[in-house]
């Protein structure tokens, strides 16, 4: 297991702690989260962040960490941070 504090956040979002711990608890999905870039890290970060209800949310925290840890390294159909400024990298 990771310590939590250890993980990067993304370019625009620090990581949260809630998908930090769960990130951190899970050996395929720290592996999977270490190797992203910081754009890529951003993305699942607004993505958990952007959920309006608590259940929601931990419902994106699960299946993230379910899909990092299957090595998928976005949030399949995010169509990008909106946060992010421009020339921060591609959408």
């Amino acid at each position: 297991m990771a310590d939590p504090t250890d993980l990067p956040g993304g370019v625009v979002h620090d990581l949260p702690a809630d998908l930090a711990e769960a990130v951190s608890r899970d050996v395929a999905a720290c592996a999977t989260w270490m190797s992203i870039t910081p754009l890529a890290r951003n993305e699942w970060i607004c993505w958990v962040e952007s959920a309006k209800k608590t259940e929601t949310r931990l419902k994106r925290i699960d299946w993230g960490r379910e899909n990092l840890s299957d090595g998928k390294r976005r949030p399949c159909c995010w169509p990008g941070c909106p946060h992010r400024e421009e020339g921060t990298g591609a959408a």
